[in-house]
């Protein structure tokens, strides 16, 4: 079974490009990686991934206590499912300033373990100021992040464990890459 956890982009979306403004298709619209000017090995195109239901956890960051760390390995691709674009609008101001985060404990355990790709249902791992800075200090580490992913929760009830297909478009010299992801159940 294959799942599209890509986020469907409508032209009236292009107005939401929380950075680019002049052309938001080129990199931060929608479900995109911040690869912080790093180019995307390809083998990171497949692999095994887990989605972790971190849906209940509201008013302080995802930890380590919220995941089974045990199911985290070398290369993988990890999701995390919050509800949060099913439930805020993608685009609103509320969806790139509220949503949730990842602890600092949980980021270092994942890069630890060394996970390819970091997934999200939201518009970043940190919020404001911390945004950038610690999607460069993922990508210096080979570790890049996806935001922006939809039916996650399809994946979820499904057992979380799938094949990851991710595919960004081929661009240089840019901080965000435009790709689709399709998970294999």
């Amino acid at each position: 079974m294959l799942i599209d956890i890509t986020l469907s982009i409508t032209p009236e979306m292009t107005e939401y490009s929380p950075t680019d403004r002049s052309n938001p298709l080129a990199g931060h619209l929608g479900t995109h990686f911040d690869v912080m000017n790093k180019e995307f090995p390809l083998e990171y195109t497949c692999r095994k991934g887990v989605v972790f239901d971190v849906s209940g956890v509201t008013e302080r960051d995802i930890s380590t206590a919220d995941v089974d760390t045990e199911l985290i390995g070398r290369d993988m691709f990890v999701g995390f499912f919050s509800g949060y674009i099913e439930a805020v609008p993608y685009g609103s101001k509320g969806y790139f300033s509220n949503h949730p985060q990842l602890s600092d404990e949980l980021i270092e355990l994942l890069l630890d373990r060394g996970v390819s790709i970091i997934g999200l249902d939201f518009a970043g791992i940190r919020r404001g100021k911390e945004h950038t800075s610690k999607d460069a200090y993922c990508a210096d580490r080979g570790t890049f992040v996806v935001e922006n992913l939809c039916n996650l929760k399809e994946v979820v009830v499904r057992g979380g464990r799938f094949t990851a297909h991710t595919y960004p478009m081929s661009y240089t010299d840019v901080t965000g890459l435009p790709c689709r992801v399709i998970a294999e159940i």
